[in-house]
């Protein structure tokens, strides 16, 4: 029974990601779920309660696979650029991904205190990974300045997702270049 259980809520949390990569936050419904799943709607509020535990429950499961993808990729640099680079490149190329899909249309939706606080905290965490490394650079804030490189993030990610006019390899060496250049001064 446990693992039934267990198999049916993997399958809605696949749901849920494939719903919000498809049509953002508005096609993540719990008549939605139901019928990607085959399970009847009132099945789905036994594992979640409301939309928002299904977003808590996406991070819970996306975010640390995403960070640790991220970790790796500067745990392969050899200098502190190196890191800052890897950590920016990396993001950049998992905004195919579906789980960052997942993550991007769920950060740009409303959720409850407590969804807001899960998503605000792994986002911390994806930060601090990188401070050691702008120390080393000699920035004088690190924490400042990792804030404001993962803002640079964030911009080339909405710049790619929107399909702009630039290629993805444009936009991320952009975002590398003023990222290396601005964590130097």
């Amino acid at each position: 029974m446990a693992e039934h259980r267990t198999m049916q809520r993997t399958a809605l949390l696949d749901a849920a990601r494939s719903l919000l990569s498809e049509g953002g936050t508005e096609a993540l419904t719990f008549p939605a779920l139901a019928e990607r799943t085959g399970l009847a709607r009132s099945s789905v509020y036994e594992y979640f309660r409301s939309r928002a535990a299904v977003v808590e429950e996406l991070c819970a499961v996306d975010f640390p696979v995403w960070a640790a993808e991220v970790e790796a990729a500067m745990a392969s640099a050899d200098t502190a650029e190196g890191k800052v680079e890897a950590y920016v490149r990396r993001q950049l190329e998992l905004v195919g991904d579906r789980r960052h899909r997942a993550v991007v249309a769920i950060s740009a939706s409303e959720l409850d205190d407590r969804a807001r606080e899960k998503i605000r905290a792994a986002h911390g965490g994806l930060i601090a990974m990188i401070v050691e490394a702008l120390g080393e650079l000699g920035h004088q804030q690190p924490r400042l300045a990792a804030m404001l490189l993962q803002g640079v993030v964030d911009a080339a990610v909405r710049r790619i997702e929107l399909g702009a006019a630039e290629d993805p390899a444009t936009v991320a060496d952009a975002a590398v270049a003023m990222a290396l250049r601005g964590v130097r001064g």
